[in-house]
């Protein structure tokens, strides 16, 4: 068996450009789907899969190990967000090829299930970008609240902090506060609340700040309170801080988390199976935060291709403990994938079909083409006109 083509298609989904990745075999009908979606991105990743292809035409498809050596050595520059992304579409969709021809699914060749459901959670709006991220009252965060829970999920993820600097104004914290008490008070102490700070926070002592005021209110966990990649600033938050830390979705590969493990910087790590390399190398990063005794909750904001993988993930990864999805982010999402994701209340089913168990409907990908994201980024400014991270 060989490797005869590598191909991308790009989806519109307005936030995002979903980027597809297919790889062919010159075995008849059997061919493996990948998700390489990067935001702002696009074109830049699309570009990396064109330029990596060769380097795989003509290699046995199923020996995934060796083709990820040959990507990561044989291009001579080593690989940032932009490269690694594409690596993992094409890694995604080998996983993807090596099940097919086998008729087993992939979570299967992970090392078999360790769980029969995979616990889920959302965003406010079921992943409308207006809501998730422009929710900034009390009243309209209660509402969106209740309306994730009448859907069934038992955990829902919020961003309410806002765009902070140095140091957190006294009124911006009191406000978050504010926010979080009606939230909890709304959908009741049963559900799970994560807080994504977005690394909003300028400095360990101005995330500690919202930390502490939200703390009362019992989030599941807070999400990157300053910038990745610091890993001293991000182990001095979990150190003082009164709630589990999560980190890692904007870190790449094993060399990024293995400091960040070694300094117990964060209680749960955020692989994103689509940037770190893909399902072989999150496989190795579960396995280190194993030891570590550190939790894995996969950032997934992406396509119904990302969340096939994701789910795969998920049933085979001891130390898993819930999964972020953004299923409706779009009116269409499930017109474009028929997939193995079935929920049920707040878990995902486990999966039967061979491979990822994706069947991608090109005609209606077709009908949503590239088209420039959203930018919510040009709103973090200050009043003053001092621009801070999004």
């Amino acid at each position: 068996m060989k490797i005869v083509g590598i191909s991308t298609r790009v989806v519109n989904a307005h936030m995002r450009n979903w980027v597809f990745v297919r790889v062919e075999t010159d075995q008849d009908g059997l061919f493996g789907w990948g998700e390489a979606t990067l935001e702002w991105k696009t074109r830049a990743v699309t570009g990396a899969i064109e330029d990596l292809a060769p380097l795989l035409i003509g290699r046995d498809p199923r020996d995934i190990e060796q083709a990820l050596q040959v990507l990561h050595k044989h291009g001579f520059w080593r690989m940032g967000v932009i490269g690694t992304s594409a690596i993992s579409g094409i890694e995604i969709a080998l996983w993807d090829i090596l099940g097919k021809s086998l008729n087993v699914p992939v979570w299967r060749l992970l090392g078999g299930k360790v769980r029969d459901r995979v616990r889920v959670y959302t965003h406010l709006g079921m992943g409308d970008m207006t809501s998730v991220y422009e929710t900034t009252t009390p009243e309209a965060l209660a509402e969106r609240g209740r309306d994730v829970v009448a859907r069934g999920y038992t955990a829902l993820k919020v961003v309410i902090i806002p765009y902070t600097h140095i140091l957190a104004r006294n009124s911006a914290v009191d406000a978050t506060a504010r926010l979080m008490d009606a939230l909890r008070s709304e959908v009741g102490d049963e559900i799970d609340i994560m807080v994504d700070f977005h690394g909003r926070p300028g400095s360990t002592s101005a995330a500690l700040d919202y930390i502490r005021a939200i703390a009362p209110f019992r989030p599941m966990f807070v999400e990157e309170p300053v910038q990745p990649g610091n890993v001293q600033a991000m182990a001095k938050v979990s150190s003082f801080s009164p709630v589990p830390i999560a980190a890692g979705e904007r870190l790449i590969g094993r060399s990024e988390f293995a400091p960040h493990i070694a300094a117990d910087a964060f209680s749960i790590a955020q692989p994103d199976i689509c940037h770190v390399g893909g399902l072989s190398e999150a496989k190795k990063i579960a396995a280190m935060c194993e030891t570590a005794g550190i939790g894995i909750a996969p950032h997934n904001p992406l396509g119904p291709i990302a969340s096939a993988a994701a789910l795969h993930f998920a049933v085979s990864t001891p130390n898993f403990v819930i999964q972020e999805e953004m299923s409706g982010a779009v009116p269409w999402y499930d017109d474009v994938v028929a997939g193995p994701v079935q929920r049920e209340g707040g878990d995902w089913l486990l999966p039967n079909a061979p491979g990822l168990g994706v069947e991608v409907n090109e005609a209606i990908c077709a009908q949503h083409p590239f088209a420039p994201e959203v930018q919510h980024a040009s709103n973090a400014v200050l009043p003053d006109g001092t621009i801070v991270d999004w």
